[in-house]
């Protein structure tokens, strides 16, 4: 079964920094798991339980690394498909707005990037309700398009 998974965190250090928000696609099933009420060693388990692959964008070096970090008990068996990487090997460099942008992607959320996510979990720790609900959002747009980026970058490599 495939993951496609994508996390926000308060900064780019693993070491200095936690996870805010792990969104995944397991199979059908869309998850959101969020700092202080889901987000917990059981939980992330069961995400990566009886996954084959994992897909992600720069998880190799970002996503993976923050959870395995956080989460020490975790550990990822599986294939992993980084769609940065594949797009590198395809010529097709940029973060994934850039690459979104060049496939005509769209998004709904109006957060343009990592640094406003973590602007956003600031102002939802303040206790804005908003801030968390546009945060989730944005979150399900990244990994959302991994699917549909996936699916791009496949074709490219068959012309």
């Amino acid at each position: 079964m495939k993951l496609y998974i994508d996390i926000e965190t308060t900064g780019l250090s693993p070491n200095e920094n936690e996870i805010t928000v792990i969104g995944a696609l397991k199979g059908k099933e869309f998850v959101q798991l969020i700092n202080g009420v889901n987000l917990e060693n059981s939980a992330v388990n069961e995400l990566f339980n009886g996954v084959t692959e994992v897909i992600s964008f720069n998880g190799k070096r970002f996503d993976l690394p923050f959870i395995q970090t956080q989460f020490n008990e975790i550990t990822v068996n599986c294939n992993h498909k980084d769609l940065m990487i594949l797009g590198w090997n395809k010529g097709f460099y940029g973060g994934l707005k850039k690459l979104e942008q060049m496939f005509g992607l769209t998004r709904e959320s109006g957060v343009s990037n990592g640094f406003e996510a973590v602007i956003l979990w600031k102002k939802h720790c303040k206790g804005c309700k908003e801030s968390l609900e546009k945060l989730l959002e944005y979150n399900k747009e990244d990994v959302m398009n991994l699917v549909k980026l996936e699916k791009i970058l496949e074709r490219k490599g068959k012309n």
